[in-house]
Protein backbone atom coordinates (compact mmCIF):
# COMPACT_ATOMS: atom_id res chain seq x y z
CA UNK A 1 0.00 0.00 0.00
CA UNK A 2 0.73 3.79 -0.37
CA UNK A 3 0.80 6.51 1.68
CA UNK A 4 2.26 9.67 1.79
CA UNK A 5 3.35 10.79 5.40
CA UNK A 6 4.79 13.96 6.47
CA UNK A 7 5.82 14.83 2.81
CA UNK A 8 7.16 11.18 2.08
CA UNK A 9 6.09 8.58 -0.38
CA UNK A 10 5.75 5.30 1.99
CA UNK A 11 4.96 2.27 0.53
CA UNK A 12 4.18 -0.44 3.48
CA UNK A 13 2.74 -4.29 3.62
CA UNK A 14 0.24 -4.95 6.46
CA UNK A 15 -3.10 -6.85 8.09
CA UNK A 16 -5.68 -4.54 6.92
CA UNK A 17 -6.58 -4.69 10.12
CA UNK A 18 -4.21 -2.66 11.64
CA UNK A 19 -5.12 0.97 12.59
CA UNK A 20 -3.24 3.95 11.22
CA UNK A 21 -1.76 4.45 14.81
CA UNK A 22 -0.30 0.85 14.35
CA UNK A 23 1.09 1.13 10.74
CA UNK A 24 2.43 4.40 12.10
CA UNK A 25 3.44 3.80 15.68
CA UNK A 26 4.68 0.03 15.10
CA UNK A 27 5.56 -0.82 11.09
CA UNK A 28 6.93 2.33 10.38
CA UNK A 29 8.47 4.26 13.82
CA UNK A 30 6.77 7.15 13.95
CA UNK A 31 6.06 7.47 17.66
CA UNK A 32 5.12 11.00 17.95
CA UNK A 33 1.15 9.78 18.02
CA UNK A 34 0.46 8.27 21.16
CA UNK A 35 -2.10 5.55 21.91
CA UNK A 36 -3.72 6.55 25.45
CA UNK A 37 -7.10 5.27 25.30
CA UNK A 38 -7.69 3.29 22.32
CA UNK A 39 -11.31 3.73 21.67
CA UNK A 40 -10.97 7.55 20.29
CA UNK A 41 -12.08 9.02 23.78
CA UNK A 42 -8.94 11.09 24.42
CA UNK A 43 -7.11 12.45 21.08
CA UNK A 44 -3.53 11.41 22.02
CA UNK A 45 -3.76 9.38 18.90
CA UNK A 46 -5.08 12.77 16.62
CA UNK A 47 -3.58 12.94 13.48
CA UNK A 48 -4.31 14.85 9.78
CA UNK A 49 -5.47 12.87 6.90
CA UNK A 50 -5.87 15.33 3.64
CA UNK A 51 -5.45 18.36 6.73
CA UNK A 52 -8.85 17.11 8.26
CA UNK A 53 -7.96 15.60 11.77
CA UNK A 54 -8.94 12.15 12.67
CA UNK A 55 -8.61 9.97 15.59
CA UNK A 56 -6.13 7.09 14.22
CA UNK A 57 -6.77 4.56 17.14
CA UNK A 58 -10.13 4.32 14.76
CA UNK A 59 -8.65 4.33 11.58
CA UNK A 60 -7.98 1.37 9.51
CA UNK A 61 -4.94 2.28 7.71
CA UNK A 62 -6.42 0.49 4.27
CA UNK A 63 -9.17 3.45 4.31
CA UNK A 64 -5.61 5.85 3.73
CA UNK A 65 -4.40 4.57 1.29
CA UNK A 66 -3.20 7.23 -1.44
CA UNK A 67 -3.80 9.75 1.39
CA UNK A 68 -1.56 12.58 2.81
CA UNK A 69 -1.07 11.64 6.60
CA UNK A 70 0.92 14.40 8.50
CA UNK A 71 1.77 13.53 12.15
CA UNK A 72 3.26 15.33 15.08
CA UNK A 73 6.93 14.92 13.47
CA UNK A 74 5.78 16.12 10.43
CA UNK A 75 4.69 19.46 12.14
CA UNK A 76 8.14 20.91 12.29
CA UNK A 77 10.27 22.18 9.17
CA UNK A 78 13.84 21.97 8.49
CA UNK A 79 13.69 25.80 9.79
CA UNK A 80 12.37 24.56 12.80
CA UNK A 81 9.14 24.17 14.89
CA UNK A 82 5.83 24.96 13.95
CA UNK A 83 4.84 28.09 15.45
CA UNK A 84 2.10 26.50 17.67
CA UNK A 85 5.34 23.55 18.84
CA UNK A 86 7.07 26.83 20.16
CA UNK A 87 4.23 28.26 21.63
CA UNK A 88 3.76 25.08 23.62
CA UNK A 89 6.75 25.45 25.02
CA UNK A 90 6.88 29.10 25.74
CA UNK A 91 3.43 28.72 27.74
CA UNK A 92 4.16 25.33 29.20
CA UNK A 93 1.41 24.10 27.16
CA UNK A 94 2.42 20.25 28.36
CA UNK A 95 3.13 18.32 31.35
CA UNK A 96 4.04 14.70 31.29
CA UNK A 97 3.55 15.75 26.99
CA UNK A 98 1.55 12.55 26.39
CA UNK A 99 -1.63 14.21 24.55
CA UNK A 100 0.99 16.83 22.95
CA UNK A 101 1.44 15.48 20.04
CA UNK A 102 -2.67 14.97 19.44
CA UNK A 103 -3.71 18.44 20.72
CA UNK A 104 -0.51 19.76 18.16
CA UNK A 105 -2.38 18.02 15.19
CA UNK A 106 -5.83 18.82 16.31
CA UNK A 107 -5.28 22.85 17.12
CA UNK A 108 -3.69 22.83 13.47
CA UNK A 109 -6.85 21.25 12.04
CA UNK A 110 -9.07 23.16 13.90
CA UNK A 111 -7.26 26.52 12.69
CA UNK A 112 -7.69 25.71 9.05
CA UNK A 113 -11.47 24.70 10.34
CA UNK A 114 -12.27 28.28 11.61
CA UNK A 115 -10.21 30.08 8.63
CA UNK A 116 -12.60 27.91 6.06
CA UNK A 117 -15.94 29.18 8.29
CA UNK A 118 -16.76 25.87 9.37
CA UNK A 119 -19.07 26.64 12.48
CA UNK A 120 -18.75 24.91 16.28
CA UNK A 121 -21.48 23.87 18.40
CA UNK A 122 -21.03 26.85 20.28
CA UNK A 123 -20.72 29.48 17.17
CA UNK A 124 -23.00 32.27 17.36
CA UNK A 125 -23.29 34.07 13.83
CA UNK A 126 -23.95 31.24 11.17
CA UNK A 127 -23.94 33.89 8.64
CA UNK A 128 -20.74 35.42 9.72
CA UNK A 129 -18.22 35.66 7.11
CA UNK A 130 -15.37 35.16 10.23
CA UNK A 131 -15.61 33.10 13.12
CA UNK A 132 -13.69 34.47 15.92
CA UNK A 133 -11.45 32.01 17.89
CA UNK A 134 -12.37 32.93 21.22
CA UNK A 135 -12.11 31.42 23.99
CA UNK A 136 -15.37 29.58 23.95
CA UNK A 137 -15.11 28.84 20.29
CA UNK A 138 -11.52 26.93 21.00
CA UNK A 139 -12.62 24.85 24.11
CA UNK A 140 -15.37 23.96 22.20
CA UNK A 141 -13.13 22.72 19.17
CA UNK A 142 -10.87 21.55 21.30
CA UNK A 143 -12.63 19.20 23.87
CA UNK A 144 -12.07 15.91 22.11
CA UNK A 145 -8.61 16.13 23.37
CA UNK A 146 -7.98 15.33 26.26
CA UNK A 147 -5.12 16.51 28.99
CA UNK A 148 -4.81 14.31 32.18
CA UNK A 149 -1.95 16.68 33.88
CA UNK A 150 -4.54 19.53 33.57
CA UNK A 151 -2.18 21.61 31.47
CA UNK A 152 -5.47 23.14 29.66
CA UNK A 153 -4.03 27.04 30.44
CA UNK A 154 -0.73 26.13 28.96
CA UNK A 155 -2.48 24.38 26.24
CA UNK A 156 -5.39 27.25 25.57
CA UNK A 157 -2.95 30.10 25.73
CA UNK A 158 -0.48 28.16 22.93
CA UNK A 159 -3.36 28.03 20.85
CA UNK A 160 -4.90 31.22 21.06
CA UNK A 161 -1.02 32.86 20.91
CA UNK A 162 -0.66 31.47 17.36
CA UNK A 163 -4.14 31.27 15.78
CA UNK A 164 -6.80 32.83 17.61
CA UNK A 165 -7.17 35.78 20.19
CA UNK A 166 -4.46 37.77 22.51
CA UNK A 167 -4.44 35.12 25.65
CA UNK A 168 -5.30 37.79 28.25
CA UNK A 169 -8.47 38.88 26.35
CA UNK A 170 -9.62 35.50 26.46
CA UNK A 171 -9.33 34.92 29.81
CA UNK A 172 -11.32 37.80 30.74
CA UNK A 173 -14.17 36.23 28.69
CA UNK A 174 -14.03 32.94 30.25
Amino acid sequence: MHFTINGQAVDAEFDPRTSLLDLLRDHLGLTGSKKGCNQGACGACTVLVDGERINSCLALAVQYEGRSITTVEGLASEEGLHPLQQAFVLHDGFQCGYCTPGQLCSAVAMADEVARGVPSLVTADLAAEAIALDGDELRERMSGNLCRCGAYNGIVAAIAETFGERPERMEAAA
